[in-house]
């Protein structure tokens, strides 16, 4: 007798909520027309652009150590293949400023340098890297 008493007093309480969420009068009222909310636009805040950062056009880098260096050509060993050497005739630009370190003791042996060149000609346009002391 009592779990027939709690099936029939869950079965009641089923059935009130099922009629309380049914209800006839509350699907037949009339939707109610909420006027839109119209949003003045604020300005936008302007943030300066992000400007790139120049890059040596027409020029390819290759970074190494020197194994070699005169005022009329370089020669690298590659940073991750020790096996890879590549010489580099020098631009008159280059040649130039190479002249200038080559006074001062010029690059030695195992300096770690890094070229940028034109990959046509093959010529070092620019040398980026501090020469050691001279012994």
């Amino acid at each position: 007798m009592t779990s027939f008493k709690l099936l029939a007093g869950s079965g009641i309480a089923a059935v009130l909520l099922a009629a309380g969420f049914s209800s006839p009068a509350c699907a037949q009222g009339p939707i109610p027309v909420v006027a839109p909310i119209v949003v003045d636009t604020a300005v936008p805040i302007i943030v300066s652009a992000v400007k790139p950062k120049p890059k040596f056009t027409g020029a390819e880098k290759f970074e190494g150590f020197v194994m070699n260096a005169n005022i009329a050509q370089i020669t690298v060993r590659a940073k991750g293949n020790d096996l890879g050497l590549r010489t580099f005739p020098l631009s008159e630009a280059a040649a130039a400023k190479m002249q200038q370190i080559v006074d001062k003791g010029g690059y030695q042996y195992g300096d770690k340098v890094t070229i940028l060149y034109d990959p046509t000609s093959q010529k070092a346009l620019k040398i980026k890297g501090k020469p050691s002391k001279a012994i």
